[in-house]
């Protein structure tokens, strides 16, 4: 079916958080006992899962979910602050002016992302922020997504940086676009067979128009 409906993952994808993201990890160490990571572990650490960081890391399982609520608190302290990733403005704008409907998943607050994308003169791009909460189960958000905007999978497709984004895009039948200027690195999203892996972000809009122009051919 052709793509109507461009969806993002938010931290990573469209928000400049990495950095953020890890400096705040680290000042929260000594609190939950875990090791900070120097730059050569950051390095290693983005060709890992999600579950794969965590088994690394010897951080408890119980802890996890109050590490992350505390990361997310942090994060969001710091929501204005924040940058959107370089040149994605141009591409989002140029994917509205198709015609393209836009909207984001977010484990983040709805009204920071909102905050996020006013301070930065994006909020007129999208059509919904859906906020949501998961560890390892994101196709759950995905399919409530779906049935709350009543959207059709055909009609969809997913843009996230993580490994998560991809397997969890695959499980609600969403096609996906995966990115390399995130959290995990190009070598891994690979590995997981996203339908399109990007490096750049001026290349989403070529990649939507090579699959709706594929499904044509179809027709």
């Amino acid at each position: 079916m052709m793509v109507k409906v461009i969806v993002f993952d938010f931290d990573g994808t469209l928000a400049d958080t990495y950095h953020t993201f890890i400096d705040i990890a680290n000042n929260l160490s000594g609190e939950f006992g875990y090791k900070p990571v120097n730059f050569e572990e950051q390095q290693q650490l983005k060709h890992l899962s999600a579950e794969d960081i965590i088994k690394k890391s010897e951080i408890p399982l119980l802890k996890i979910p109050f590490i992350l609520k505390r990361i997310k608190s942090e994060l969001n302290h710091k929501i204005k602050e924040l940058k959107p990733i370089q040149n994605i403005p141009d591409s989002l704008n140029q994917l509205k002016n198709e015609g393209y409907s836009l909207g984001i998943i977010t484990s983040n607050v709805e009204k920071n992302v909102r905050d996020f994308l006013e301070s930065n003169e994006l909020e007129n791009l999208f059509d919904f922020v859906y906020s949501g909460t998961t560890l390892f189960g994101k196709h759950k958000i995905i399919n409530k997504l779906l049935n709350t905007y009543q959207l059709i999978p055909g009609d969809v497709i997913y843009v996230g940086d993580e490994t998560r984004d991809i397997h969890s895009a695959k499980k609600a039948r969403v096609k996906t676009i995966a990115v390399g200027w995130g959290f995990n690195s190009p070598e891994i999203l690979a590995t997981y067979k996203p339908d399109f892996l990007i490096n750049y972000p001026h290349q989403l809009i070529d990649v939507v128009e090579v699959c709706n122009q594929n499904f044509r051919q179809v027709l």
